[in-house]
């Protein structure tokens, strides 16, 4: 059985007989089909009654390597059980093997994942009669909608700024540069500090080409966005622990929830590649642009 055919069972069951609501028919069939993308880019040959546990292991630790908290990975693994279980009753599998699987535990070693709705609340709080304000709006505006890490971000040149076209070269780990895609709102906002903020400094020496620069006209500092996100998640009334970091895995969550695919998801995070063997080929641009534009809450 291939996986377009198992996965079209799988959804009809659901729907006729389960009688679940089109978004949780959605929801299971996502998880089956990010499985099934997982086991292209890991250049796995096996049609879905030849998954072994050991995939499934590898699977579910490359959705967390991507920035899903221990709840989207529970979920996620709830639904490939609702999928092989589907598999057994139709005799077409023996053996499950997602049974030894156990849901991952909350812990301290996962980082913590904003909701959409707590992403509202933090820039929400943020006071955009200042000057601090506007350049704290901006700075988060992009980290959440390109996914970038905080040395990325204050690293990020204007010369590397292609607003016409929706993208931000980065660069990354190893001076790896990359194409990113950049939504809408973070484009207004990094304008709105650009010509209302940037463009009043007395910008020193080596900074010029520097998107994002202290009141003293230096670039800006690690410690500053540390510092910057902590204020205002307690301003937000927020009881998690936020860093720059939690941007990007919220980045990564919302879009591999929403449906987006994995490798256009570690290509913008700048991930190697999905396993640790093989280096993917690189998604044309329009692509990436249009997973952001689909699947981001604020493209």
């Amino acid at each position: 059985m291939t996986w377009p055919v198992a996965i079209k069972q799988f959804q009809g069951y659901l729907r006729l007989e389960k009688s679940l609501s089109p978004n949780s028919v959605e929801a299971y069939v996502r998880d089956v089909t990010k499985l099934q993308q997982f086991l292209v880019l890991a250049q796995v040959h096996a049609g879905p009654t030849q998954v072994t546990t050991a995939v499934l292991r590898e699977f579910l630790a490359t959705l967390q390597g991507l920035g899903l908290g221990a709840t989207s990975q529970a979920r996620t693994l709830s639904g490939l059980k609702a999928f092989y279980n589907f598999l057994i009753m139709e005799d077409l599998l023996k053996l499950d093997p997602t049974d030894t699987l156990e849901a991952p535990k909350t812990g301290r070693h996962l980082p913590d994942t904003l909701s959409y709705p707590e992403i509202e609340r933090l820039l929400a709080v943020i006071d955009l009669s200042t000057d601090e304000g506007l350049r704290a709006r901006a700075l988060l505006e992009v980290m959440y909608s390109s996914g970038l890490r905080v040395s990325e971000l204050c690293d990020l040149r204007l010369s590397n700024m292609y607003a016409e076209q929706g993208f931000v070269k980065v660069v990354g780990k190893g001076n790896k540069e990359r194409l990113v895609p950049i939504g809408r709102e973070a484009l207004k906002h990094l304008n709105f500090y650009l010509s209302g903020v940037r463009g009043h400094l007395d910008i020193k020496s080596g900074a010029e080409d520097v998107v994002f620069l202290s009141q003293r006209g230096r670039p800006l500092s690690r410690i500053t966005v540390f510092t910057t996100l902590k204020k205002l998640a307690e301003q937000a009334g927020l009881r998690k622990t936020i860093s720059p970091h939690t941007l990007r895995h919220s980045f990564a969550t919302h879009l591999i929830e929403g449906g987006a695919d994995l490798r256009a998801v570690q290509e913008m995070l700048g991930h190697a590649s999905i396993t640790t063997t093989e280096i993917y080929t690189h998604l044309d641009r329009d692509y990436l642009r249009q997973v952001i534009t689909e699947f981001h809450p604020r493209s």
